[in-house]
């Protein structure tokens, strides 16, 4: 690599401003160099970078919240102590580029390099050679472990969700202080719902002291009874900056709030295991903002159209209603009520057209019924007898006298002939 200390000359500054001085006119140690005998900014990095390079190699160990091994015999990592909020940018090349090819964002790793500063923009990194993953240290994996556990514990379950107020009036907001998310929700609910109030609760969104306040601020939120929805919402980072809600004690607080809750955390490809409790999810921060209030003027729409329908049913109906008391009003038992008689007189009609041929078959039945008995009658009647000449004999009590021997003489005699009775003596008995 060639710099400023690979020429005879060097610029600088001092009396001379922008012309160049020979090295050996320039101040030899850093102590020695004064505001009008200056070093060249050339020089400084190269007195830094020559430092660096007597510095021991070492072994690093940390998370990997950034990699990048798209080009070709190249890697980039950044990889972030565990325990405190510091990261260490990482490069290395061949050898290491292949290795680093075999591992991912959020991959405990332990690297191995030496420290490099580079010349032109006095820049230094740690430039590695080897790299290997520490034991079963993945957190992506202790994260998967997790989310089995607690799935396998109901806390998922979709029976479990509770819907979201179609109307709220007052949403609870957990973010960080002063951050972009709580301007994006505030603003996108308030375009959309203008009367729409808000409880904000401030918390870090990161690190060691996430989980416990962002758990306190859900349960404030869930304990307060104007509120009617909450959004725990936080803008993108990488895996480790979104760690915290993937914190077991998030997560338990989440699935346990009676409030319906949205989780809004990262962008849309990020995860976490508070999605996965939350009563719905949102990609981003100004989306959960959108799902969770309705739209002002689509309301407004919804309303115009069913009034609409409304004033177009209500007509129908009416007129509906105007044609069948029109109908009702032109019948001819309204307009002619005498009709109404037609159809009874005609049965009263034909029922005495009927009566009385009935009655004339029963007189013309029974009348040669009587001619009949009659005539037997008249044929079977002593009187027919007598008609002929024959006479009755009866004795005075009256009993017929059909032989002889029942007449004494003396007795007094009644003859029956076809006209009249004759009072008779028997002048002898028979012998």
């Amino acid at each position: 690599m060639r710099t400023g200390m690979d020429s005879p000359m060097a610029t600088g500054g001092g009396q001379g401003g922008l012309m160049p001085r020979p090295l050996d006119q320039l101040p030899r140690l850093a102590r020695d160099t004064r505001a009008d005998d200056p070093w060249p900014v050339s020089v400084l990095s190269q007195k830094y970078h020559d430092a660096v390079a007597k510095w021991p190699g070492a072994w690093v160990e940390g998370q990997i919240v950034e990699i990048n091994t798209r080009r070709a015999g190249s890697a980039y990592l950044t990889v972030r102590d565990n325990f405190e909020d510091i990261s260490l940018s990482v490069m290395g090349f061949r050898t290491f580029a292949t290795q680093a090819r075999q591992f991912r964002q959020g991959d405990r790793v332990v690297v191995h390099g030496r420290p490099d500063l580079w010349v032109k923009q006095t820049r230094l990194s740690f430039m590695a050679d080897e790299i290997r993953r520490v034991g079963t240290g993945d957190l992506k994996a202790q994260i998967e472990e997790l989310r089995r556990r607690l799935k396998g514990e109901g806390l998922f379950d979709a029976e479990n969700k509770v819907p979201l107020p179609e109307f709220p009036a007052r949403i609870g907001l957990v973010c960080a202080p002063q951050a972009r998310a709580e301007g994006d929700v505030i603003t996108n609910a308030r375009l959309r719902w203008p009367t729409i109030e808000f409880t904000v609760v401030h918390a870090h969104v990161q690190g060691p002291q996430c989980p416990p306040e962002v758990v306190a601020a859900i349960q404030k939120l869930d304990a307060d009874p104007d509120v009617d929805v909450i959004i725990v919402a936080r803008g993108g980072g990488s895996f480790e900056d979104l760690l915290g809600f993937s914190d077991e004690s998030v997560v338990r607080a989440t699935a346990a709030c009676r409030t319906p809750i949205v989780s809004a955390i990262g962008h849309e490809d990020d995860w976490t295991l508070i999605d996965l409790a939350a009563d719905l999810r949102a990609s981003t921060p100004t989306d959960a903002a959108k799902r969770v209030v309705p739209d002002v003027v689509e309301q407004g729409e919804i309303i115009e159209e069913a009034r609409h329908r409304i004033d177009t049913r209500i007509r129908s109906l009416v007129e509906t209603e105007t044609r069948l008391v029109e109908g009702y009003a032109n019948r001819p038992s309204l307009t002619r009520p005498e009709t109404m008689l037609d159809k009874p007189q005609r049965f009263v009609d034909d029922a005495r057209v009927h009566l009385d041929i009935a009655l004339r078959r029963i007189t013309d039945d029974a009348s040669l019924t009587v001619e009949k008995l009659q005539s037997t009658l008249t044929a079977l009647s002593p009187q027919s007898t007598l008609n002929r000449g024959y006479a009755v004999l009866q004795a005075a009590d009256g009993k017929v006298i059909s032989q002889a021997d029942q007449v004494q003489a003396g007795d007094r005699l009644s003859i029956t002939v076809r006209r009249g009775r004759i009072e008779a003596e028997a002048l002898a008995s028979a012998e």
